[in-house]
């Protein structure tokens, strides 16, 4: 089982799970997800499902409807765990983790390391567990510039529509804290006639799809995400 934070990542990680194993005989992998069909889901279940790459609330869903039972799962992966309990999901993934037979293998993969994930590793990693840490030896590589300019809060929407008309760029993604900002920015943009649209987690996921369809092909040239709704965009 792989606990990912957002739909997208679980999608994303599930197809990535199935080119490394396209040679590997009876190997299915299946992503779960809030918004979509759970009947669907349960009869995928039945069939034979190896590897279940899901969101935690939909986890503990099928685990309520006791289709997937979680005594024989051998492996659990938490990936982007620090996003994870940014979200709220940390009793989600106790809820999880206490399912789970003595026996099994706990993986956690997280960009940062505060508090609460070491109080997780304590709490359901043994006290021989393995500290993997990679060293980042270039943050960027040579062909991304960076620029950053210091903006009164009243003023960022006008600095960035003013970037934006200066380098017209074809492809623009803008990040925001919380899912109001992203409203309000793309409501605004959208107002001076940019082609804008958003994206955060309160979107349903036929939303999203027909948001992250526009931006592939050209129609939306600015996407404006929330950082965890972004984690899994692939373009």
């Amino acid at each position: 089982v792989v606990l990912c934070p957002t739909r997208e990542l679980a999608i994303q990680a599930a197809e990535e799970m199935r080119k490394y194993s396209k040679y590997m005989s009876g190997i299915k992998v299946l992503p779960v997800y809030g918004g979509q069909d759970i009947v669907k889901q349960i009869r995928s279940l039945k069939s034979n499902v190896q590897i279940v790459v899901g969101t935690p609330g939909r986890v503990m869903d099928h685990m309520r409807r006791h289709t997937m039972k979680m005594g024989q799962v051998k492996t659990i992966v938490l990936d982007e765990a620090d996003e994870m309990l940014d979200m709220g999901f940390r009793e989600d993934i106790e809820t999880v983790l206490d399912a789970l037979p003595e026996e099994h293998q706990t993986a956690l993969f997280s960009a940062t390391m505060p508090k609460p994930i070491l109080e997780i590793t304590r709490k359901y990693q043994k006290e021989n567990a393995v500290h993997l840490k990679m060293p980042a030896k270039e943050l960027t590589i040579p062909l991304v510039k960076q620029y950053y300019y210091e903006v009164a809060k009243k003023n960022k929407e006008e600095v960035v529509a003013r970037l934006l008309d200066y380098y017209n760029p074809q492809r623009s993604l803008i990040f925001c804290n919380t899912k109001k900002m992203v409203d309000e920015l793309t409501e605004n943009l959208v107002g001076r006639g940019y082609f804008a649209a958003g994206l955060h987690g309160d979107l349903s996921q036929v939303q999203r799809d027909h948001v992250m369809q526009g931006f592939r092909n050209g129609s939306v040239e600015i996407l404006i995400a929330t950082d965890v709704a972004a984690r899994g965009i692939e373009v």
